[in-house]
């Protein structure tokens, strides 16, 4: 009798073990963020920059050029975001097809009117696809690289 008393208290031992371990597993796998975390995923959504592969000295030549003919009036600093790509979607918009809304962002759209420029000037042969490979960013660096 005493053996039977010894395996069930050590049964319901591992049991609750088991039990409170899987409990405790539940609430720890879904704690929030902290609040570092948080912020750095916020940081990380407000930077929003997209240089397609170019160096900041490049993004800096295509930000003068904006500058000069697109009305891009931010810093100067290397980094193409929202500004940047407003800018640069006027100018696809007015000579290279581009139709949808000046927002900043590099969708598809974009890519293809960028894609209509670079042919255009003997700087891609690929694709009007809309995606930024590794042609269409080649053929953004030259372009960058004679402004």
């Amino acid at each position: 009798m005493r053996a039977l008393t010894r395996a069930l208290v050590s049964v319901t031992a591992a049991v609750g073990i088991a039990a409170g371990g899987l409990a405790t597993a539940g609430t720890a796998t879904a704690a929030p963020a902290s609040a570092q975390q948080q912020a750095a995923s916020g940081e990380v959504g407000t930077l929003a920059v997209e240089n397609l592969g170019l160096t900041r000295a490049e993004a800096r030549k295509v930000q003068g050029w904006l500058a000069k003919h697109w009305n891009y009036n931010d810093a100067i600093d290397g980094y193409l975001g929202e500004n940047s790509w407003k800018a640069f979607q006027r100018c696809l918009a007015k000579y290279w097809g581009y139709e949808d809304k000046i927002d900043g962002i590099v969708g598809p759209n974009t890519i293809e009117a960028l894609q209509r420029l670079l042919r255009a000037n003997g700087d891609y042969d690929g694709a009007i696809d809309g995606l930024a490979g590794p042609k269409t960013r080649s053929g953004f660096e030259t372009w960058a690289n004679r402004l």
